[in-house]
């Protein structure tokens, strides 16, 4: 349901000054707030009409484009009117005012794609994509928002369900003839029908998780003992100088980070404070936010110093690190130590528990690639490729969802067929949610909201 006042506005630019600044309308019948604020003047659609924006004693507030998208052909389905103006945060206020004394509201975050969704002009991935492409921190992921907008994820969602709405019509088909059911479900090869089903799936979710590892990257940390280089390695992997480096233990006292990108794939990387006992108030700060980033990782890179070894200082961190924290050693100053530069991961070489040992050089630079590549595939990153999507957690967890449910299908025997039409229902209601065709209205406020306004 529309709110029933049904004109919104929002200033659609970022904030701040620029060349230009949009404003944003959408709702029914906007050509008399439009000649109201052009002096008269009846914009026609899709035709850019040069004007000035007049206030309610008829002097000029800006002058600049009117843009008139009519319904239904517009981006929300709804009359659309844009105002590019001069880009100052004071002039597109009043311009705001303006539109909103007029009878407009403040759109709330997300309303205007919400609405372009409640009118059938996007699906919910659609609209979910619109701000992942705003969002994108890579070209690869801005690439794959866009095909996400273009519909190739809910096209792969859709085939999924129009196949489980034919295997349902089969199998709900026969619970009126008890009697001919699995002769029927035979000859018209209903495992055969789920057993492709539940292949095509596994095709969706290994695209959507790598979807998702291009859309929200990797948290790395660098943990270890004071002073065993872990300022050096950001510096190195950063390509600049991000942290203080010294010789003196707890020269890191807060968190440092950045954001690489490898392979398209976002990493932020992570600097603790060296974990450790302090007296010193602002140090301890600073490891409290170290332990957070820790808990918070995906992969951490423990630091040592192969001329000590596991010490007692390193242990004690150790012990902290949570349960399944994928974890790559890191034998640093290979410049130092005269080590060879290499990678090693036969998971019997490290002191740490981890799979990967690598031996380099922050300071020269050598061994990086190697510890790059291993990031990658630490998180199971394959490589961007046309057919993947970008996918967010709630698709991730839908469709495991559907796994789940089409996996229990095929456990059904031949006289437990009303299990088995429950299960592909379950099934297709899982992936509908994906596309919106099936969800709750409080689903929808969550995901809107967290659009920017004007969105």
């Amino acid at each position: 349901m529309l709110p029933s006042n049904p004109t919104i506005a929002a200033i659609a630019t970022a904030p701040g000054r620029g060349g230009v600044g949009v404003i944003r309308l959408s709702g029914k019948n906007l050509l008399p707030l439009a000649q109201e604020i052009s002096g008269g003047k009846s914009p026609k659609p899709r035709v850019a009409l040069y004007t000035d924006f007049f206030d309610s004693d008829g002097q000029a507030i800006d002058n600049g484009l009117m843009l008139y998208f009519a319904a239904p052909a517009s981006f929300t389905g709804e009359d659309v009117i844009e105002l590019q103006g001069h880009g100052g945060p004071v002039v597109m206020d009043i311009l705001l005012q303006r539109c909103l004394q007029l009878g407009a509201r403040m759109a709330e975050p997300g309303e205007f794609t919400k609405r372009a969704f409640l009118n059938n002009k996007l699906d919910l991935a659609q609209a979910e994509s619109v701000a992942d492409l705003i969002d994108a921190s890579s070209r690869s992921a801005a690439r794959m928002a866009v095909r996400s907008l273009k519909g190739a994820f809910s096209q792969h969602i859709h085939t999924l369900v129009d196949e489980l709405i034919t295997l349902r019509m089969l199998v709900e088909a026969t619970l009126d003839f008890p009697e001919e059911d699995i002769d029927f479900l035979e000859a018209a090869d209903a495992r055969g029908k789920l057993a492709n089903l539940q292949s095509r799936l596994k095709t969706v979710i290994d695209s959507a998780q790598q979807g998702a590892i291009l859309r929200e990257g990797m948290n790395v940390v660098l943990v270890g003992a004071p002073n065993v280089g872990k300022s050096s390695l950001l510096n190195a992997l950063a390509g600049d100088d991000i942290a203080i480096v010294t010789d003196i233990a707890g020269t890191t006292r807060d968190t440092v980070r950045e954001q690489i990108t490898l392979d398209g794939v976002p990493v932020h990387i992570i600097d603790t404070a060296g974990l450790r006992e302090t007296d010193d108030v602002v140090e301890k700060i600073g490891i409290e936010r170290s332990q957070k980033a820790v808990s918070e990782a995906d992969v951490a890179l423990i630091l040592i110093d192969p001329r000590e070894g596991i010490n007692a200082k390193t242990q004690a961190i150790l012990n902290g690190l949570p349960d399944g924290l994928k974890k790559i050693e890191i034998h640093n100053k290979s410049d130092l130590t005269g080590e060879t530069v290499r990678l090693i991961s036969d998971g019997q070489s490290t002191e740490t528990g981890a799979d990967t040992l690598i031996k380099l050089s922050a300071k020269t630079g050598e061994g990086l690639d190697l510890l790059k590549q291993a990031l990658l595939k630490e998180i199971g990153w394959q490589g961007e490729s046309e057919s993947l999507f970008l996918a967010r957690s709630r698709h991730l967890t839908a469709l495991h969802a559907a796994e789940i449910e089409l996996e229990n299908a095929a456990l059904c025997g031949n006289d437990q067929i009303e299990l088995l039409a429950e299960h592909l229902r379950l099934a297709q209601a899982a992936c509908s949610e994906i596309t919106g065709e099936f969800t709750a209205d409080d689903l929808l406020g969550v995901i809107f909201s967290r659009f920017c306004i004007g969105k």
